[in-house]
């Protein structure tokens, strides 16, 4: 497994993420404790989830899982970056209460409290914004975390699903206050949707913060779902946004263009859009999110996959990125 630093900071992370946003509610507890071992014997140091994960009246069910499995000690925790979100209501579920969520002052100091008793650990090292919060002032968002660092409960702080001007004036906001500010974006990107090129991985870069790409494979898309249709495989595939996607012919027509470029170096479809994240300017690592062994797997093969100059030529031409702004939309 290959390390990187982390954005601007000294700290070094695996360049594939464990995401765990499947434990509880579609893996046991048992069965994710396995796929965390072995994902810390592959060398994976960087593990992905949030305080909503579980979802539902199950909110926090992933937090407690990854609790758990820190508690059978054996140094997992200290081996472990470990990084959560805040943002989500985490209220009496069908009936939600002021304050139980986004980023005041307020929810975010007892947010981390509640996912540092569910984790079962004293700190986190990657405390992530899950979502910009329109209302809240960046000044006391920072107040806000630059005590949960003073008091040790937080290392380092990162955004998701934030917009280049966010990432700015989140970062602007924290120099001027004299704080770290934001050191990992985490964004949807992938070969389907690339949009994050124009102006949040431009931004990410420019602040020095690492970008690590949620859904790499496009809920499936992109992990070969039109050989697993075939084969009576592909469940996934069958309902929801991937459905809707495959129900277009010229959509339909690239995915079965992908597979067979694959097919034909000998390649497996998710591990090709996984190592191609891989080659991408700003990516620390993608975040892979196993429901099993196998899966897991999968994505271990893929950071060890080297694509040469053709295929990933090949890759560009079938999904092209908007390029940078304002060029993508102006001249």
């Amino acid at each position: 497994m290959d390390y990187v630093q982390l954005g601007r900071t000294g700290l070094k992370v695996s360049r594939i993420v464990l995401g765990t946003m499947n434990f509880g509610p579609e893996t046991n507890e048992a069965e994710s404790h396995k796929i965390m071992d072995a994902a810390l014997d592959a060398g994976v140091n960087f593990f992905d989830t949030a305080n909503v994960y579980g979802w539902a009246e199950n909110r926090g069910r992933t937090e407690e899982i990854i609790g758990t499995w820190f508690a059978n000690g054996g140094g997992r925790r200290d081996k472990t970056v470990l990084a959560t979100k805040v943002y989500g209501n985490m209220g009496p579920s069908g009936n939600p209460w002021p304050n139980d969520d986004k980023l005041s002052a307020l929810n975010i100091r007892r947010a981390c409290d509640a996912s540092l008793k569910r984790l079962q650990t004293d700190h986190i090292d990657l405390y992530q914004f899950h979502h910009v919060d329109r209302d809240t002032p960046w000044d006391e968002i920072w107040q806000a975390m630059d005590v949960l660092v003073q008091q040790g409960k937080v290392l380092y702080v990162g955004s998701s699903n934030f917009p280049g001007w966010s990432i700015a004036r989140a970062n602007e906001t924290a120099a001027r206050r004299g704080s770290l500010g934001l050191v990992s974006e985490q964004c949807h990107y992938n070969l389907i949707e690339r949009r994050a090129e124009m102006e949040v991985i431009p931004a990410a870069e420019a602040y020095g913060l690492g970008v690590i790409p949620w859904s790499p494979l496009a809920g499936g898309l992109l992990g070969g779902v039109l050989r697993k249709q075939r084969e009576g495989g592909g469940s996934r595939s069958q309902t929801g946004r991937s459905a809707t996607y495959l129900e277009n012919d010229r959509r339909r027509a690239k995915i079965e263009k992908y597979e067979d470029l694959c097919a034909a170096r000998d390649l497996e479809p998710g591990e090709v859009g996984l190592a191609w994240l891989l080659t991408r300017p700003g990516v620390t690592g993608p975040i892979v999110g196993p429901r099993t062994i196998d899966q897991l797997e999968s994505g271990l093969r893929a950071e060890a996959l080297t694509l040469d100059a053709d295929l990933l030529t090949e890759l560009d031409t079938l999904f092209p990125g908007p390029g940078p702004s304002p060029e993508a939309f102006a001249w």
